[in-house]
């Protein structure tokens, strides 16, 4: 534990930091800018690149130190024009979003409807020249996301021409949900795309009811020659021990559809906001909070791989990553090797009136965690919301509560100062 004088100054500078990020509106406000003027921001588009030129010199005017954009190759994955059409037994579009990663194509089929991985290989006499389309309901993200992650693999091994998924998450307003597949080396790459549940769940009917669905899918998907971005990085660096460095951070870039504004817009913004405050605040803890916005989170992680290869000589004692929407925060998860850890980290979030969980970390830290050792640490919200916008045209600025926004700011900002402040680290 510090000191008694140092635990009165970490306290009245713990409260100086909740005050200000729970009476500014500044994050919010610039949240506002990165989802409304410049909207979203898929690997190797002019939204990306515009973001990163943005955020360096934002970070610059805040005062920040450090400040650099640090180049990182990212794949370029074009959607281009494409389209879903029901022709049989009756004619209309669906709603469709291709898969990031899908390559192009046109094929036209009837359809195998299906709720599950083992249905496909009970029934996997019937999907050779079949657009295979898993209707599989939301029991949780973890378990849901199969689908689209493997589930076009899956279908090419029996023989399936294209895929339809079923939109990953518990509700829709015909929102269709997008996000990365993987492709199995060896097996032949099919179109696939998200449908809305809507659509999955009436070609499901038509199939109960006897009838053979059969649906034209049309992509021009492709990849393009690898293009240039950057992770922005920013810093408030340390009055004893500025070699030691707590890292928050958000991933800057977003899926080609809506504005990114949860995913991850308002992690960068959170992230942004305890490093912005502390400077604002003239509040110098021991060691440096670094702010990094990760590019490519979405569909190659490379922000995150680039990080951990330029920085693994450095001490970090503490990654912390908000990739989980910005609605109310309900604690930390934590991962973490050092004896009494969890002891001080409970301490925090104890203050703070929040949960704290074992296991916590974040796609672009898990590589800098692993190859330094240190701690990693995830924000958990409340993500009733978040699920049924993910990755959807739907995630807006409008989706964004500013009380909720402040909290998340708040929080990370007392943990990210904690951790930098305190002689024992987590």
């Amino acid at each position: 534990m510090p000191y008694l004088w140092d635990m009165n100054m970490l306290q009245d500078n713990t409260q100086r930091l909740l005050s200000a990020a729970l009476a500014s509106d500044f994050g919010y406000q610039r949240l506002g800018y990165l989802c409304d003027r410049i909207g979203n921001r898929l690997s190797g588009s002019k939204g990306l690149e515009k973001a990163v030129s943005w955020a360096e010199s934002e970070l610059r005017r805040d005062g920040l130190e450090n400040v650099r954009a640090e180049p990182v190759l990212v794949p370029k994955w074009v959607r281009g024009k494409e389209s879903a059409m029901l022709l049989a037994p009756e004619k209309r579009p669906l709603v469709m979003l291709g898969l990031g990663g899908s390559v192009g194509g046109r094929v036209t089929a009837p359809v195998l409807v299906v709720e599950s991985f083992d249905e496909l290989a009970a029934r996997s006499g019937e999907v050779r020249g079949k657009i295979v389309c898993f209707n599989a309901a939301f029991t949780n993200y973890g378990a849901t996301v199969r689908y689209r992650a493997t589930g076009a693999s899956e279908a090419a091994k029996l023989g399936a021409v294209g895929v339809l998924v079923r939109s990953v998450g518990p509700t829709s307003l015909r929102t269709p949900h997008t996000g990365a597949l993987r492709y199995t080396d060896g097996v032949k790459k099919i179109p696939a795309a998200a449908i809305t549940i809507e659509d999955a769940t009436q070609l499901a009917r038509m199939q109960a009811h006897g009838e053979s669905p059969v649906v034209e899918l049309a992509m021009q998907a492709h990849f393009e020659k690898d293009a240039r971005s950057a992770n922005v990085i920013g810093e408030w660096r340390g009055r004893e021990k500025p070699d030691e460095i707590v890292l928050v951070g958000g991933h800057l870039d977003s899926w080609d559809v809506g504005q990114g504004a949860h995913d991850d817009g308002g992690g960068c913004i959170v992230s942004w906001e305890a490093v912005r405050l502390l400077k604002a605040l003239n509040i110098r803890p021991r060691r440096t909070v670094r702010v990094c916005l990760f590019t490519n989170e979405e569909n190659g992680s490379r922000g995150g791989e680039a990080y951990a290869a330029a920085h693994k000589t450095e001490k970090h004692v503490l990654a912390i990553e908000s990739d989980g929407g910005v609605d109310t925060p309900i604690g930390f998860g934590l991962s973490t090797k050092t004896p009494g850890g969890m002891a001080r980290a409970r301490e925090i979030t104890e203050q703070l009136k929040l949960e704290l969980k074992d296991g916590g970390g974040g796609a672009d830290i898990g590589p800098i965690g692993t190859a330094t050792g240190c701690p990693t640490m995830g924000l958990l919200n409340d993500m009733s919301l978040y699920w049924n916008i993910h990755h959807t045209p739907a995630d807006t600025f409008d989706k964004i509560d500013l009380k909720a926004l402040q909290k998340c700011i708040a929080a990370v900002a007392v943990m990210a100062y904690s951790a930098a402040e305190r002689d024992e680290t987590l």
